[in-house]
């Protein structure tokens, strides 16, 4: 699904560096007008601190953001030669950005892709973690890792841990979605073929995206190290809201049709996760509780 003319024409390139003619890896995020400076800075400190720091980092300013967090950038952009910003003229959403890093840095020929967001931080050696394994196991398209959760100061507040192996993930695509996206490497060769964030999209990006390449027969595998501090902000339970909702709800039927994983108890858990993300925040904390409790113990047993 390639980007169409009139919306490459709504990003700007700002590089203070000649572009390189090739690239062994991509990092990717986006900022936008709420985010707050402080996890920026983190956040891209995060990954251009690296112990094998990505070969080129594009940050996409996704419309208007704040003249702190624009500033900063242009000044982070100007010290480090393998960074670069695409300024969007219109908030386009995380998936038209992603895809137009994914386009423009596919004539580069490189061979990793990652994904960070701006309020999370990388742990040092999560690149060089994740580029190791994927050289050693060459089978592997798709490779996330577990994560640590992380409050609004920073402290840690919990594990968020899924499947290993690609014939456990395999099996859960049905009941949740098996990567935490803010975690992953993404060979580019799965480009390659076509396969590009859904534009329409404004969120559960990732959980359609991994479903159309397991259908493909993309191989996935997760790290059991957390390779990153995840948000989770006072206002997470609230920010899913009916539309998320509703998408997980239709990623969860369309993983059982894809994936050849209907069955009675699929269609029973699709329906009772709906009704409690469409209760009020409490309800929804403690559906997540309980989610994470019955992931732990089943990947004990």
């Amino acid at each position: 699904m390639s980007l169409n003319l009139a919306s490459k024409s709504q990003f700007i390139l700002q590089s203070s560096s000649p572009l390189p003619s090739t690239v062994s890896s991509v990092c990717g995020m986006s900022v936008y007008m709420n985010d707050r400076l402080e996890w920026v800075t983190q956040a891209v400190d995060s990954v251009l601190n690296q112990t094998l720091s990505p070969s080129l980092f594009v940050v996409v300013l996704d419309g208007n953001v704040s003249e702190e967090i624009s500033l900063y950038l242009s000044k982070k952009e100007k010290q480090h030669p393998n960074m670069i910003l695409v300024h969007g003229l219109v908030n386009r959403g995380l998936s038209v950005c992603m895809n137009y890093i994914i386009e423009m840095t596919l004539p580069l020929k490189p061979k990793y892709f990652f994904r960070m967001d701006a309020d999370d931080i990388c742990v040092p050696h999560r690149f060089e973690k994740q580029i190791t394994l994927l050289e050693k196991h060459p089978d592997v398209d798709i490779l996330g890792s577990a994560l640590w959760e992380i409050d609004e100061t920073g402290n840690r507040v919990g594990i968020r841990r899924l499947p290993l192996t690609h014939s456990k993930l395999l099996k859960s695509f049905s009941r949740r979605c098996p990567i935490n996206h803010p975690t992953v490497a993404i060979r580019f060769s799965v480009f390659e073929r076509g396969h590009r964030y859904m534009a329409e999209m404004l969120n559960t990006q990732d959980y359609f995206l991994w479903i159309a390449l397991a259908k493909d027969g993309c191989k996935f595998a997760n790290v059991r190290e957390p390779l990153l501090h995840f948000r989770r902000i006072n206002g997470f339970y609230k920010r899913r809201g009916r539309g998320k909702s509703v998408n997980e709800f239709k990623a969860r039927l369309l993983a059982m049709e894809s994936l050849s994983q209907r069955s009675l108890q699929n269609y029973c858990y699709a329906l009772m996760v709906l009704t409690l993300r469409m209760m009020p925040a409490w309800g929804i904390k403690f559906a997540y509780k309980c989610d994470r409790f019955l992931l732990n113990l089943k990947r004990h047993h």
